[in-house]
């Protein structure tokens, strides 16, 4: 579903397939679902990439940059293992990560059980620039995954815009043979007990509407919609509900550590800060939520990823997108939603970047362009979908 919210700014349905020919996009080569799993592609292989890979023992996942680069990413980690799996189902490859990110990259499931000897044969070091430049100085391959680099895919009708399903199907080419993989590309990460959650849960704070917003953000001239157009939008959803609303706003880490501070209540919202809780421990928490609302930032990816419960189910996500393509930068998850302005809109269109490509600003670019009440319809349209 695509509709155009009341303020003029759209609405971008998770589930949402995109045909070909609405976008700029790069044709794969070849139809995707009319090659078997395993067989070769109508592509020239990197010989050289296969080569190393072929004698590595060892896959080090290695990223030290942003959080949300990182997370959008992991695909590509992905598409190695799942090649490995497939090329050399004899041999037993280690995988492990380093870095600032290594217990989230845990929770995906790509990394294995330590072994008991060391790794034989070459080692693989994939990741960020940072992390390679770090870790890659005796790797026999190294990879590096940058955002700026995979094109919008196009293949069997539909464009593949999601960075994702981006880096997964780069490397698909690259490695020459039709990776098991299909949309959603990204991995998720898997929840577990926190001694928070479950005490927000004894004093009441996860107990009936509870919404999450993201506040956190690296650049906050740009990506703040600040805290109190976050309590205004979850005031128009509880007295759309006749509901009181528990909000959690979710804060960055200042390097103070852990705080949770409470604002006075509202007619219909109690709002909880809580900064500087570890995004180990937000994995936790974001299922517990019914909606989540975020700037388009690393967190936001978080929570789209997050999957709890035996259903590894999850609220849906919805991503504010004033400048940047609502489409690349999202996990390509069903649940995970954008609403953007034209102009967002208009580097999805074109797969355009404005920082990557020296667009200059224009009145688009403000976060305010999202009104509160706009947004509550959404999120209202959304929580009714889950509830059916």
């Amino acid at each position: 579903m695509t509709a155009v919210a009341p303020a003029g700014i759209r609405f971008h349905h998770g589930s949402l397939v995109i045909p070909a020919g609405a976008v700029h996009t790069i044709p794969l080569g070849y139809d995707r679902d009319s090659v078997p799993i395993g067989a070769p592609l109508p592509l020239a292989a990197s010989a050289e990439l296969v080569h190393r890979l072929s004698g590595c023992g060892e896959v080090v996942a290695a990223f030290e940059g942003k959080l949300g680069d990182t997370l959008l990413a992991l695909s590509g980690i992905r598409a190695v293992l799942d090649w490995l799996r497939l090329r050399l189902r004899s041999v037993r490859v280690s995988v492990r990560a380093v870095g600032p990110y290594a217990g989230l990259i845990a929770r995906t499931g790509l990394i294995t059980q330590p072994q008991a000897s060391a790794p034989s044969g070459w080692r693989a070091v994939i990741g960020d620039r940072t992390g390679v430049e770090a870790h890659g100085s005796e790797a026999a391959v190294s990879l590096v995954l940058d955002p700026a680099a995979p094109p919008c895919w196009s293949s069997d009708g539909r464009a593949h815009p999601d960075l994702p399903a981006r880096h997964y199907l780069a490397l698909e080419r690259r490695l020459g043979i039709r990776l098991p993989g299909t949309a959603p590309f990204a991995p998720t990460l898997a929840t577990g007990p926190n001694n928070l959650v479950e005490e927000l849960r004894s004093v009441g704070w996860l107990g009936g509407l509870t919404i999450a917003a993201i506040t956190a953000t690296s650049w906050p001239e740009r990506k703040d919609y600040t805290a109190q157009r976050f309590i205004a939008l979850a005031e128009h959803i509880a007295e759309a509900q006749q509901a009181q609303a528990r909000l959690l706003l979710i804060g960055g880490n200042p390097g103070h550590g852990l705080r949770v501070t409470a604002e006075a209540p509202r007619r219909h919202v109690q709002a909880l800060h809580i900064d500087g809780m570890p995004a180990d421990g937000l994995v936790d928490l974001f299922p517990h939520c019914h909606l989540i609302v975020g700037n388009d930032t690393g967190l936001t990816h978080l929570a789209a990823m997050a999957r709890g419960g035996q259903d590894r189910g999850g609220p849906p996500v919805i991503g504010l997108y004033a400048r940047h393509s609502h489409s690349k930068w999202r996990t390509g998850l069903s649940h995970h939603h954008a609403v953007a302005t034209n102009l967002s809109d208009r580097m999805h269109q074109g797969d355009l970047c404005p920082v990557r490509d020296a667009i200059a600003p224009n009145s688009d670019v403000h976060m305010d362009a999202f009104p509160p009440a706009a947004l509550a319809q959404v999120g209202l349209e959304l929580l009714n979908e889950v509830g059916r």
